[in-house]
């Protein structure tokens, strides 16, 4: 990386300054320059990350090396009340002096332009508290590029003083198992619904739970909500537990009458007591470092392999091969990854 400029040095000190201070509107220009695609701002981007990486490593240090913050994946169908809970549960938090942020990974943004700003304009009061910061989806690139920036947006949140970061996963399929890999704890939202409705929850989304909580348990829902917790209640035990120090949980909750809502925050603050004091929570956080990092490294290698001339110019050739039963594509996989790693290439 070539040396900083003046304008670029400056750049960073008041957004990272800012950022420090609390500054939302610093906070939400990092994000920004984080989910850049341009190879120069996302060199700065990587010299930001670093000065809040320290910074948060002193803050660790001041609290008897424990995290300074913690992170919650959120998961649901279609139908859970995502954005209600979320909405109920950050305001009664800032309420009693945390400071929460909310980020989304939705990989469906990458094409449609992405669905929590709609969350966001639902959200109208935790997005009008001034201790609340929400951020949509980046809408742009694929699930890897969308939950890279996630990761460094969660370390952005808490360099800027959010000891409560919430992790919306808002799309289907893979985004549920990234966002499962990037929090301290993930939370599964179902619906009071039927067993047909619930058909899309993946058996191993339920296995990568650490509670479940049966949401809208009002009126009407009371006991179809009462079953389903009866339910999955049963499933869990037949479940492999993840953690020596915690038992997967079923609550109900609504956020329509905010019964059941403490309660939830109480399991949360239980988990998370039993992981830090068993030093499970911090082996978490490393094992996910160490994924995070060979992710990028995928990532960007997938990304030179693709753009690499002699590849380029071969590819097309070996497609229409593959494609006519010519050569297996085992065969032409090998043939470009010969043509990559060629020095004379």
């Amino acid at each position: 990386m070539r040396d900083l400029s003046g304008p670029e040095q400056r750049l960073l000190t008041k957004l990272y300054e800012g950022l420090v201070g609390g500054q939302r509107a610093s906070l939400a220009e990092s994000i920004t320059l984080v989910e850049t695609q341009h190879p120069r701002k996302k060199e700065l981007a990587q010299v930001l990350l670093q000065r809040v990486l320290a910074h948060r490593t002193v803050q660790e240090g001041r609290n008897g090396g424990k995290p300074v913050a913690f992170r919650v994946g959120l998961s649901g169908p279609p139908g859970a009340g995502k954005s209600s809970f979320i909405e109920v549960v950050g305001k009664m938090l800032t309420g009693r002096g945390h400071k929460v942020s909310v980020l989304a990974v939705d990989p469906s943004s990458c094409t449609t332009g992405g669905s929590l700003m709609g969350d966001k304009t639902r959200m109208t009061e935790l997005s009008r508290d001034m201790n609340a910061f929400i951020r949509p989806s980046p809408t742009s690139g694929t699930l890897g590029g969308v939950t890279r920036t996630t990761n460094e947006a969660i370390v952005l949140c808490e360099g800027a003083g959010y000891d409560i970061v919430l992790v919306e996963t808002v799309g289907v399929g893979q985004s549920e198992f990234a966002v499962a890999d990037m929090v301290d704890m993930f939370v599964l939202l179902i619906p009071p619904a039927g067993g047909d409705e619930l058909q899309g929850i993946k058996r191993g989304i339920i296995e990568r739970a650490d509670l479940v909580v049966v949401t809208k348990s009002d009126g009407d829902l009371l006991v179809p909500a009462r079953r389903i917790q009866t339910e999955y209640t049963s499933a869990l035990k037949l479940l492999r537990r993840q953690s020596k120090s915690w038992n997967p949980k079923v609550v109900r909750a609504s956020s329509h009458t905010g019964e059941g809502i403490p309660e939830v925050w109480a399991e949360l603050e239980s988990y998370r007591d039993a992981m830090l004091a068993s030093g499970e929570l911090q082996g978490r956080r490393r094992a996910q470092q160490k994924v995070w990092m060979w992710s990028l490294i995928q990532e960007n290698v997938l990304r030179h392999f693709q753009n690499h001339p002699s590849v380029r110019e071969a590819l097309p050739h070996l497609e229409e091969r593959v494609t006519n039963g010519a050569i297996s594509p085992g065969l032409a996989a090998d043939l470009l990854l010969k043509d990559f790693a060629s020095p004379s290439s």
